[in-house]
């Protein structure tokens, strides 16, 4: 279900009276800068969510977002059509309208006509403990909050993939600035347990909300 939003102040209200990609990972303990009761005092009006739009990481990551997804589509042209529906391409479960996700790109595959949804993130590298949340033993992987948030998206829109398009950047000093672009395919079908999962914790979490009842405590992870 796609929802007509023009607006911040549209979107920013349409945000208290729902979950967000963004936000659903502090529900199952996987966000690092919130935790489930301080999710659940902003949904309840409790507590006002701070204004970070101004923070530096916060105003590149939102300016780099439209070049990152031209770069996206160039890179696989022959794969995927990339589609863009604007600042507040917002859409919502049909069933659980609470459960919605803003996208930064609509994805259909060519060969076979399967949706998907195109998340765009962007990182500076400054310590080794971020490098080592895209970097597993196995090679490359997605950040836990991230891969909640992919999901997520899959509940909300209902479609077949995903893909994480991540640009890691790393100042070396002297001038010398790296960036590395990462794209990262999540199958629908693959995280059939994940979806199940993160589905029946956003419903609970939301009773909580209508009940005007603290949740558990779910901490984030410690690093």
């Amino acid at each position: 279900m796609n929802e007509s939003i023009t607006t911040h102040e549209q979107w920013l209200a349409a945000r208290k009276n729902g979950i967000g990609a963004s936000e659903c990972s502090a529900i199952v303990g996987m966000n690092p800068y919130m935790s489930s009761v301080e999710l659940w005092k902003l949904k309840t009006g409790r507590k006002e969510a701070a204004d970070i739009s101004s923070k530096p990481h916060v105003a590149y990551g939102h300016a780099a977002e439209a070049p990152l997804r031209e770069l996206f589509a160039l890179d696989y042209a022959d794969r995927f059509e990339v589609g863009y529906g604007g600042e507040f391409d917002v859409v919502r479960h049909p069933q659980h309208p609470f459960i919605f996700a803003t996208l930064d790109g609509r994805l259909v595959e060519k060969e076979t006509g399967r949706k998907g949804v195109l998340e765009i993130k962007t990182t500076e590298i400054l310590r080794s403990m971020q490098r080592e949340k895209w970097q597993s033993e196995d090679g490359p992987c997605i950040p836990d909050n991230y891969f909640c948030q992919c999901v997520h998206q899959l509940i909300a829109t209902g479609w077949d993939f995903a893909v994480l398009h991540a640009q890691l950047k790393r100042d070396y000093g002297g001038g010398d600035i790296r960036c590395e672009r990462r794209s990262y395919f999540i199958e629908r079908e693959d995280v059939v347990e994940d979806i199940e999962y993160l589905f029946n914790e956003e419903l609970k979490f939301w009773q909580y909300v209508v009940d005007d009842r603290e949740p558990p405590l779910v901490l984030p992870p410690v690093f």
